[in-house]
């Protein structure tokens, strides 16, 4: 039955599968959406950091519209039809499909566009599928540890980036490098192939571009315990059609009467808020990095390593903080933490400072995505937990265009990145306000 959780024992091997699909996915955002292929398609097909900014700021942009779109859409005709891993399948493929042709992204301005639509269509696949992922969470864990359960779903995610970024390093970036002569005098030796796997060179970038092929297979690979040992809710008896139709009639019934779910109205709109704020300061961390202080592709994803290995610590450790003071504490900590540690980052004239405050970051960013991930599942009805979750992709995408927006244009008044990239806090307070003020810890 939809929304009945197993009994603790029954399904632990299901948690570990669903946190497992956290190890898988986490290469795509982590790869592709902030660190290495951001860099790459600034600095290595369009060659132009103002112009590669501004296109890679739009195609975030229709990316987020798109995803708010669609995501409260399928996942009410997914409450409807009873069933949520066919369409989380489904997504799956498509983002590990649009993540492998990414090998076609040659280093070249005519080849801007093709990076550009693969992008969004595997961005969109991979958030849709993120409202089916997510839903499944209320379905195989206790109430009373959803919290911990979300937390070390989304710490075994950033350690699944952390491998990634550490696989691509040593396999394909660093031989044939001068840092690779010297890593071969330490104990790191044993790990450094003598030339980079598979028989690539740097002709053609092939180095950098194998990051996409290799983002596909590693999701590809681990996601299969999800799909074989965690239980899915039964097949409805109805059509496709009477599925799709009574699917979207139930979203906008429960649109009409939002009132009747006020908290979790007032959660998504803070949501809305400090989401944008971190997901403009995702799309456009990289580049700012790279821009500012002159950062070279190697040096980004060492910057993507630390930050992951902040973020993998902050997920887990407060997975704790979210049970025992709750899911609303933690994302208003986190929250906190992201600008005491933001705003001097922004201020640092020099790039050991810029580390100094930057790499802690990621302290923070894990617990505010896991903590809202539980909220919501503590909030939402179970009935409608699904088109909840389709809702709350779309407080998280609503509005993605107006951060990258808003930011490009203060940059562009002020000409000053720094400045621009000020107007991330100014969301995040927003956010923080709202959930302090009008969110109740349960519904």
């Amino acid at each position: 039955m939809i929304g009945e959780p197993s009994s603790p024992e029954g399904s632990r091997a299901a948690r570990v599968a669903w946190c497992l699909y956290d190890w898988a996915n986490s290469a795509f955002p982590t790869v592709i959406v902030t660190f290495v292929f951001p860099h790459y398609f600034v600095q290595s097909i369009v060659g132009d950091k103002i112009s590669g900014t501004a296109q890679w700021g739009y195609a975030v942009s229709i990316s987020g519209v798109l995803i708010a779109l669609l995501a409260p859409i399928l996942g009410s005709i997914a409450d409807s039809s009873g069933r949520r891993k066919p369409w989380l399948a489904a997504f799956t493929v498509v983002t590990v499909a649009s993540a492998g042709l990414l090998w076609f992204a040659f280093p070249d301005p005519s080849f801007a566009l093709i990076a550009l639509i693969l992008f969004v269509i595997g961005n969109v696949a991979f958030e849709l599928g993120q409202a089916f992922y997510n839903a499944i969470l209320p379905d195989i864990t206790p109430k009373d540890r959803i919290g911990r359960v979300s937390g070390w779903g989304w710490g075994l995610g950033y350690a699944g980036g952390l491998c990634s970024l550490v696989v691509l390093l040593f396999g394909f970036v660093l031989p044939g490098t001068g840092a690779a002569e010297f890593i071969s005098k330490t104990p790191l030796s044993f790990i450094l192939p003598d030339a980079p796997l598979f028989g690539l060179t740097t002709e053609s970038l092939e180095t950098q571009r194998v990051m996409g092929p290799f983002v596909a297979v590693w999701f590809a690979v681990f996601c299969l315990p999800l799909f074989l040992f965690v239980p899915d809710g039964q097949a409805s008896a109805r059509g496709w059609w009477l599925t799709v139709r009574d699917g979207i009639s139930t979203l906008v019934s429960t649109i009409r009467r939002v009132r009747e779910y006020r908290n979790v109205a007032w959660f998504l709109l803070s949501r809305l808020f400090y989401v944008d704020g971190m997901n403009t300061l995702f799309a456009f961390g990289g580049v700012y990095a790279g821009q500012a202080f002159g950062m070279s592709a190697l040096d980004i994803l060492l910057f993507g390593i630390a930050i992951n290995v902040t973020a993998g610590l902050g997920a887990a450790g407060f997975a704790w903080i979210d049970d025992y003071l709750g899911s609303k504490t933690t994302i208003a900590l986190a929250l906190a933490g992201l600008m005491v540690f933001g705003i001097p980052a922004l201020m640092a004239d020099s790039l050991l400072w810029f580390l100094i405050f930057a790499v802690p970051l990621g302290l923070f960013v894990g617990p505010a995505q896991a903590a809202s991930r539980s909220l919501m599942a503590h909030l939402a009805p179970r009935e409608y937990g699904t088109e909840m979750f389709g809702l709350f992709a779309f407080s998280g995408r609503a509005t993605a265009y107006v951060g990258p927006f808003v930011l490009a244009t203060v940059t562009a008044l002020t000409q000053s990145q720094s400045i621009g990239m000020s107007t991330i806090f100014v969301f995040l307070t927003i956010g923080l306000v709202i959930l302090v003020w009008k969110v109740r810890p349960s519904g």
